[in-house]
């Protein structure tokens, strides 16, 4: 009886503490969010188990923690300083089509996570996203360029593109160098060749794959080449 009576009002005091504490859907929660309902749930669970401590051990607490998210979450509607340290910051991932690499790093994304989230975005090329950018609650909000935003065929004025080099596939795009190194497998899907690479790549003044972070085809022939950032000078 203790148990079920425990239960019930821990029920209903967390419906309550969480409607004081403001509605926040679960894809959009930030880390402080996440961590506040990780330590209010293991208390709730504590709350209903441990029937030998007084139910006041656990109720307490999470009453200071609740106080503590709605002072916080004042303190943020005030100051932006204090918003970007709790919350974090968005992340410029893609800027101008152009793939910052530091930005990636920072937030420990790979090259097949980016991609992964540009094709749930139906984005299959790099060159079409104008900005890319990680928000705080993790998800890729993606801009494309004016120019492949939906419009009728009619406002485009669209044409068959001839493809800039041969291709010997269809679907999305294929990488072809990441992070410098070449993926021979995919130059073999659409018959060429390493030399073949090389001579593309240096019409864009390219003379080595390790210069290259990027580089992708589409189906179309059209190839994306991002180069690798240069290394900022040390300051002396």
């Amino acid at each position: 009886m203790t148990i079920l009576l425990r239960t019930l009002f821990t029920y209903f005091f967390m419906l309550l503490l969480l409607r004081l504490m403001g509605k926040r859907e679960l894809a959009k929660m930030s880390v402080f969010d996440v961590v506040i309902s990780i330590m209010l749930a293991e208390m709730a669970v504590l709350a209903i188990e441990d029937v030998e401590k007084p139910a006041y051990y656990f109720y307490l607490p999470m009453i200071g923690i609740g106080l503590l998210e709605i002072g916080m979450a004042f303190l943020s509607l005030k100051s932006r300083r204090m918003r970007t340290w709790i919350e974090g910051s968005p992340s410029v991932l893609i800027e101008n089509g152009q793939i910052r690499e530091q930005a990636l790093r920072q937030n420990r994304i790979n090259l097949d996570d980016l991609l992964i989230q540009l094709r749930q975005k139906n984005i299959s090329h790099l060159a079409d996203v104008e900005f890319a950018i990680l928000e705080p609650t993790g998800e890729l909000s993606v801009f494309p360029k004016r120019e492949k935003q939906p419009v009728t065929k009619e406002e485009l004025g669209v044409t068959a593109a001839r493809p800039t080099v041969p291709v010997a596939h269809d679907g999305l795009p294929l990488p072809l160098i990441m992070d410098g190194k070449v993926q021979e497998d995919n130059l073999a899907r659409i018959g060429q060749n390493t030399f073949w690479l090389k001579k593309e790549i240096r019409k864009q003044g390219i003379r080595e794959f390790k210069e290259v972070f990027f580089c992708s085809i589409d189906s179309q022939g059209r190839l994306y080449i991002d180069k690798k950032d240069k290394p900022k000078p040390r300051r002396p």
